[in-house]
């Protein structure tokens, strides 16, 4: 069955991406900067011209937006800083004002795991992880057919995972001790900092690292062995097929020190839970968006028919 076009949405503190999407496939797209520091409206105002802009006649719109969508209510929640006034927008109902489309919104990185689980590197597989490793450490779940989004939205936010490497160590969220204190690719930057003295960024901790930097390579391992335990402590809980990387903070510097952490922190009757990158790459997180707009419709694709609604 050929579902009808859609025009997807993936909002980021930088730069808004819109893309008309058929059946999981990209048919044209656009991007703009976000206006983050002149608010929500003008955020959702540029959405809606960059929708425009594409041309066609979307039926609907999906949304991946920084932040936690609550399912009761549709509001974004524990909404990221980098866009003013961001928390308890209805994102839906501003675009449906603005543009006339039924829409959903969703957490841009469930909306990254959709998209492969669906689509991409996770297609047909009953039970797929999506992890993005970027500014923070975001994740989904997807489960016969079905995006989890949980009781408050937060379904799949690993980042928030505890972990022995992060003990103290302050997390975005106000709590410490989590994944993200210690592996996400700002987090790399500072403990190297702390260690050297100097600021750089990630970029440049791995070009020395290449270079024969022994704290750039220590920094480096120690931040891929924390995510790998925090991966195999979910794996462990939910035995799935498939674990799916993608971010841009996923270096395969981190990666490679990651695997075998996860191998040895994995109980031995998982065997080899696969850790694979994004096959869809910068467009995850639109194809996901567009497939939570045809769910949103009562439409799901022919690689998730074994499924049901956007999420629960």
């Amino acid at each position: 069955m050929t579902h009808p076009l859609v025009a997807a949405v993936d909002i980021g503190g930088t730069k808004t991406a819109v893309a008309l999407v058929r059946d999981g496939a990209v048919l044209a797209r656009t991007q703009a900067p976000t206006p983050a520091r002149d608010g929500a409206a003008a955020v959702l105002d540029n959405v809606a011209a960059l929708v425009r802009s594409l041309g066609d006649a979307p039926v609907a719109v999906g949304v991946g937006a920084p932040g936690l969508v609550d399912p009761s209510t549709g509001l974004l929640t524990a909404a990221t800083s980098s866009i003013s006034d961001w928390s308890r927008v209805d994102v839906p109902a501003a675009l449906r004002a603005r543009l006339g489309l039924p829409g959903v919104a969703l957490n841009d990185v469930q909306a990254f795991t959709l998209g492969e689980a669906v689509h991409g590197a996770g297609r047909g597989l009953p039970i797929v992880i999506g992890v993005a490793v970027g500014t923070g450490i975001g994740g989904g779940v997807h489960v016969a057919g079905t995006l989890l989004t949980g009781r408050r939205g937060a379904a799949g936010h690993l980042g928030h995972i505890p972990v022995p490497q992060a003990v103290g160590r302050p997390c975005p969220c106000g709590v410490t001790g989590h994944v993200e204190a210690v592996a996400a690719g700002p987090a790399i930057a500072a403990a190297y900092a702390e260690h050297t003295g100097d600021v750089i960024a990630l970029p440049e901790v791995v070009r020395r690292a290449h270079r024969g930097d022994a704290t750039a390579a220590r920094v480096l391992a120690e931040a891929g062995a924390a995510l790998g335990t925090a991966l195999a402590g979910l794996a462990n809980a939910l035995d799935p097929d498939r674990i799916v990387l993608g971010g841009g903070a996923a270096v395969p510097e981190l990666v490679a020190a990651a695997e075998p952490a996860f191998a040895a922190a994995c109980m031995p009757v998982l065997g080899a839970v696969p850790l694979v990158p994004a096959a869809l790459g910068g467009d995850a997180p639109l194809v996901g968006a567009a497939e939570a707009a045809c769910r949103g419709l009562g439409l799901t694709s022919d690689a998730g028919r074994d499924g049901g609604e956007a999420g629960r």
